[in-house]
């Protein structure tokens, strides 16, 4: 197969995978993709996970990349937080929650994490459009209560720390859904951090 074959099948896939691949090609020789690697025209994302080289690859992108290479997963936690801007910190690792094992990547276009979270509590994403990509994003309801649930933040000096931005998170979260949700997660745990952090935003 030449390239050119290749990139028109590919062109509007953000990132592809062999499996992809096969699925279109199904006698593909793989050895095509180190050869296409070496002349500049593709790079790997992951073991098994490629993009073209000209690819713009803005923040989105490693929204989207990070749904690709480990699935089931969503953009929650850090990410999900500076997307909305709820925090005001950059994130420069692209975070996921999974009902995979916990696992991180280091790769040629950015850092990803991807954190455990049971198979029960595996809900509260939207999808959204940024340009041609969908992307699996946590709702602003859902990554507060991913957040205070995987991280250990039990008194108020910890979760003042977060810096949350008190007037973004007053227009975001809807209360109803927050309570929804927060009871399916059935954490006492939890419940304690969220009322904390309900005092502080509306102090």
């Amino acid at each position: 197969m030449n390239y050119l074959t290749f990139e028109k099948a590919f062109r509007d896939y953000p990132v592809f995978s062999i499996k992809d691949i096969r699925k279109r090609f199904t006698d593909f020789d793989i050895k095509r993709l180190g050869e296409w690697r070496n002349k500049g025209y593709l790079m790997m994302v992951k073991r098994g996970h490629y993009c073209f080289q000209d690819r713009h690859k803005g923040e989105q992108f490693l929204y989207y990349a990070a749904n690709k290479i480990y699935t089931p997963s969503y953009i929650s936690l850090e990410s999900a937080l500076s997307y909305y801007n709820l925090i005001p910190e950059g994130v420069f690792t692209t975070v996921s929650v999974t009902t995979r094992n916990t696992a991180s990547y280091d790769t040629s276009i950015g850092a990803f994490e991807f954190r455990h979270l049971k198979p029960r509590l595996y809900f509260g994403y939207r999808l959204i459009n940024e340009g041609d990509l969908t992307i699996r994003m946590a709702e602003p309801e859902k990554v507060l209560l991913d957040y205070f649930y995987l991280n250990t933040l039990n008194n108020d000096e910890d979760i003042r720390a977060v810096r949350i931005n008190k007037a973004q998170a007053l227009e975001l979260i809807d209360r109803d859904v927050l309570g929804e949700y927060q009871e399916l997660f059935d954490s006492k745990v939890l419940n304690k951090r969220i009322r904390i952090f309900l005092k502080i935003i509306n102090a």
